[in-house]
């Protein structure tokens, strides 16, 4: 599984639309960040912190297809890509991201 990070309203809007075609940070670099569950951690802590209202999409990366990119990003790690849409049947589950005492989302257990 990948992992997107994303305001719930954002969420909810994808879910009224039957799509979902990314933040507003997403919409800016022309794709779709994800993380894997090893880069999740660091995400959250680098991008996320301080945000309230957000929601962990899980999202199975066979159901994307050519769309999803692995990319050299943070210390050149690869991440996951994608770009187009998401396609709501390919998101797993959601969850929401309460903040811990410290800002950073608190992270679900991860299959």
């Amino acid at each position: 599984m990948i992992y997107h990070m994303c305001r719930r309203e954002e969420w909810e809007a994808a879910l009224r639309a039957g799509t979902y075609a990314g933040s507003s940070q997403d919409l800016a670099d022309g794709f779709i960040h994800f993380s894997t569950a090893e880069q999740l951690p660091g995400s959250a802590r680098k991008h996320r912190a301080g945000q309230t209202g957000l929601v962990l999409l899980v999202v199975d990366p066979q159901a994307l297809g050519a769309a999803l990119r692995w990319e050299p990003s943070r210390n050149g790690a690869l991440f996951p890509h994608l770009y187009g849409n998401l396609p709501l049947s390919a998101v797993r589950a959601v969850h929401d991201l309460p903040l811990g005492a410290d800002g950073v989302p608190i992270l679900p257990a991860l299959d």
